[in-house]
């Protein structure tokens, strides 16, 4: 038996076939697939540490902060989630040159295929990690924007007509139905040219740019078998967790035992360990 102990971070991914996998502990990566099919375990030792200003905290906000630095930090405020709230025009932006480097930057807005077909946004940086860590089985750019807000205004706009939410239990029991992403955006966009009329009047024409020669980015994942019954494992209500290895998909681990979670668990001390 081996074990690795250190501070959890969301798992590292390369878009591979099938996508690879690296558990990260004190930004030390371990590769998983050689432990699929395997025995793992993970102990929390009870110990947690806010991911952005390192302190040990008693409790984790928003996916791995201490509490001050989730009432701080503009990664952490509303508009990241509904980044049609953006205020940093307004003046008011927590962090004015985090905004303007992570915000203020280019855009896209995309359909994906995890549990059903979705739209979403990401920046350009974080294709395709965004899609591998919702799930998703395909995924499609449709449009270029100048800035997140604008990305948050069309995505207000789609989600009048297709959801933006992942069902991660669906999208862990089995693999995704094949969806025609380009026959899903040809319909979808005449039903949003008013949203995009007016983008285009307020921001300027070049605010936002149809892509339609993209092409779809079709992902694999590591499973050897999906669960009949979806069981969730938590740090918070059960400190170790351990099962055969059955697979991996979005930042979910797939055990034979139940699924966790590891970005939820973000800045949690844990102990890694495996047996052959």
């Amino acid at each position: 038996m081996s074990s690795q102990s250190g501070i959890l971070r969301k798992m590292h991914t390369q878009l591979a076939d099938p996508v690879e996998y690296q558990l990260v502990l004190n930004n030390t990566e371990f590769p998983l697939a050689p432990w699929l099919g395997k025995p793992i375990a993970l102990k929390h030792t009870g110990r947690i540490y806010c991911i952005h200003c390192e302190r040990l905290t008693k409790k984790s906000f928003n996916q791995g902060y201490c509490y001050p630095c989730f009432m701080r930090l503009a990664q952490c405020d509303t508009c990241i989630i509904k980044p049609e709230l953006c205020h940093y025009a307004a003046g008011t932006c927590r962090e004015p040159a985090w905004g303007e480097q992570h915000c203020m930057q280019a855009h896209f807005v995309y359909l994906a295929n995890s549990s059903a077909l979705k739209v979403g946004i990401t920046r350009q940086g974080q294709i395709p990690t965004r899609w591998i860590d919702q799930g998703a089985v395909a995924a499609l750019t449709i449009l270029k924007v100048q800035s997140r807000y604008l990305s948050g205004l069309m995505e207000v706009a789609f989600k009048a007509h297709v959801a933006d939410k992942t069902h991660w239990q669906q999208m862990l029991k089995s693999e995704a139905e094949f969806i025609d992403l380009v026959a899903a955006r040809d319909q979808l966009l005449p039903q949003v040219q008013d949203a995009l009329r007016d983008l285009r009047h307020r921001f300027g024409e070049v605010a936002v740019e149809l892509l339609p020669e993209a092409a779809v980015t079709a992902i694999r994942y590591p499973i050897l078998r999906y669960p009949s019954k979806v069981k969730s494992l938590s740090f918070d209500k059960d400190p170790h967790v351990a099962g055969s290895l059955e697979g991996i998909k979005g930042q979910y681990l797939i055990l034979d035992t139940g699924v966790i979670n590891l970005r939820k668990f973000a800045g949690y001390e844990v102990e890694f360990s495996t047996s052959t």
